[in-house]
């Protein structure tokens, strides 16, 4: 071989070499692209073409493990458990130490297990909130949702009220406002103490927290526990911080239908929650929006209305207990 000729085929060969460094992060761009994009499709509420965006980078990157999460989350959004559990398990094949995998993993199989009833399924869903844990002990979301299962859950799958008080103290060992919150959820449902749950929400103000998630869980005990006075305290501390978040204005129509005043007021901030924002499954769900104003119609003679939006509740999540029956009692009549 001529030296020109080995010197071509070192610059071939430096090409070839170029080409494979820089193909992995083209692939990792193009994934972080269609993850960006995917983002601001499901901010947007547009689940669909979230799905879309995904799927359509899978192709070139196969070993995404955030890829697939993504698609996973985004399918748990349009309630296709088969298809959220699918990508879940993908995610996790690919980076099986990524504790926030794991944990979404459990809350897909979550919702399989409850549209199936399936006791295999809620097995999967426990041990894939203690994977989530133990890769992880500072992942407070994880532990809070190991400490739900715990509580709610039948002890022949898995339920143990001990268990999930061990949540609340490794929760609270890294966050102090978020071990009262989570203190205040085993109160409430695990001792069935009302006086004590409020005790642990009463600290959760004392520290005022700098971001509004914490307001709103208080704002949504407050609910649970019928006082809405309580409600507007929490959320005119959580106005403080965002006067905008569409959040504020659920739940000050809530309150309202709480406390049967201004209920006009309620109606508009209602219809302004349902009109403002998409249906997503870290806020307060359209079907319930829906179903207090029902509550809010029936407290105001307006029986058609009332029903109207139960019906219309029950079309976005059929298994709505209360809505169920407040609809039966009006049709009856």
């Amino acid at each position: 071989m001529n030296g020109r000729s080995q010197r071509m085929s070192a610059f071939a060969a430096s090409l070839l070499c170029l080409a494979w460094f820089l193909a992995p992060r083209a692939v990792r761009a193009d994934a972080a692209s269609a993850i960006q994009s995917a983002q601001r499709q499901m901010n947007a509420g547009n689940y669909a073409a979230a799905i879309s965006t995904l799927q359509a980078a899978v192709p070139g990157n196969p070993s995404s493990g955030e890829l697939f999460y993504w698609l996973g989350r985004a399918y748990y959004e349009v309630k296709d458990w088969d298809s959220a559990v699918a990508q879940g398990e993908k995610s996790i094949a690919i980076d099986p130490r990524n504790s926030l995998y794991h944990d979404w993993l459990g809350r897909e199989y979550g919702g399989k297990a409850d549209r199936d009833h399936s006791f295999s399924d809620a097995k999967k869903v426990k041990s894939e909130f203690k994977q989530a844990v133990a890769l992880d002990p500072s992942n407070i979301a994880a532990r809070r949702d190991l400490e739900e299962y715990c509580l709610d859950a039948p002890w022949i799958a898995g339920g143990s009220k001990d268990e999930a008080l061990d949540q609340v103290k490794g929760i609270a060992a890294v966050d102090p406002i978020a071990g009262h919150l989570a203190q205040a959820l085993y109160n409430r449902e695990g001792l069935k103490n009302n006086d004590e749950t409020d005790a642990e929400l009463k600290q959760v103000l004392a520290a005022r927290p700098k971001t509004l998630d914490p307001y709103f869980e208080v704002a949504d005990f407050y609910r649970q526990l019928n006082k809405p006075a309580d409600m507007i305290v929490a959320l005119d501390a959580a106005a403080h911080i965002s006067s905008s978040d569409p959040r504020l204005a659920y739940y000050r129509g809530v309150a309202g239908v709480l406390a049967n005043a201004n209920l006009s007021d309620s109606e508009r901030d209602l219809k302004s929650y349902l009109a403002s924002t998409p249906d997503r499954s870290d806020w307060p769900s359209h079907a319930g929006a829906r179903e207090w104003l029902g509550r809010l119609y029936e407290l105001q003679g307006k029986r058609a209305d009332a029903a109207e939006q139960y019906r219309e509740a029950l079309q976005l999540e059929p298994k709505r207990k209360e809505a169920k029956s407040r609809l039966e009692k009006l049709e009856k009549n």
